[in-house]
C-alpha cells in the first residue's frame, strides 16, 4: 500500500474520472466535472441551497509531510469536503482537503495531506452514493465493507489532536463522525 505524503490533486482528479467513465458509477448521462477550491466551508447559505448545492464531509486515512522539518504522520481522521449539485445535466463537485499542523514545529502552518489510492476511490465511491441520493433519489447503498467510513486495514494512529487539525479549528471535524 503506498504512503503518499504529497498531496496529489491529479490522483483525485484522475480516479474520479474512471469511476464515472469506466465503471460507470454515474450512469446518467450527465456530465460531472471535479474542482478543487482550497478555502470553501461547510456552509451552505440559503441561494446556495436554491442553487441546489450540497454538503458531503469525509472522513479519510491520509499521511501528512511536514514542509518545515520533514517528519512524517499518519492520520485516520483527515477531512476531506465535497460540495457539489447537478445542474441541467451538468453536475460539480468542488473538494476541499483539510490539512494537519506538524506537533513538532507547531508554525500554525497547514500540511495538505497525502492519500492512497485506494482510499481516494473509498472517498469518491462514498461520494457518489450521497450524489445518487440526492440528486438521482436512488436509495443509499450501504454494503460497502462493513457498512461504515472505516477501512478494514487498521492503522494505528496517536490520539487526534484537535489543535493541530485545520477541520477542527474550523468546527468541522470528524471526530464524532456517525
Amino acid at each position: 500500500m503506498s504512503r503518499s505524503t504529497e498531496w496529489i490533486p491529479s490522483l483525485w482528479l484522475d480516479t474520479f474520472s474512471e469511476l464515472l467513465y469506466d465503471d460507470n458509477e454515474l450512469d446518467y448521462g450527465d456530465q460531472w466535472t471535479l474542482n478543487f477550491n482550497y478555502s470553501q466551508t461547510d456552509v451552505v447559505t440559503k441561494e446556495e441551497r436554491k442553487k441546489g448545492w450540497k454538503i458531503y464531509a469525509h472522513c479519510a486515512r491520509g499521511n501528512f509531510r511536514c514542509d518545515s522539518c520533514y517528519r512524517t504522520w499518519p492520520s485516520a481522521r483527515v477531512v476531506v469536503l465535497f460540495r457539489y449539485r447537478l445542474q441541467r445535466g451538468r453536475g460539480t463537485v468542488i473538494m476541499r482537503p483539510f490539512g494537519q499542523s506538524c506537533r513538532h514545529c507547531q508554525d500554525d502552518e497547514f500540511d495538505l495531506p497525502g492519500f492512497s489510492k485506494k482510499e481516494v476511490e473509498h472517498a469518491l465511491l462514498r461520494l457518489f452514493g450521497k450524489i445518487r441520493k440526492n440528486c438521482y433519489n436512488e436509495e443509499e447503498e450501504d454494503d460497502d465493507d462493513d457498512g461504515s467510513s472505516t477501512c478494514s486495514t487498521k492503522v494505528w494512529t496517536k490520539p487526534h489532536e484537535a489543535g493541530l487539525c485545520e477541520a477542527c479549528i474550523l468546527g468541522i471535524c470528524c471526530q464524532d463522525e456517525q
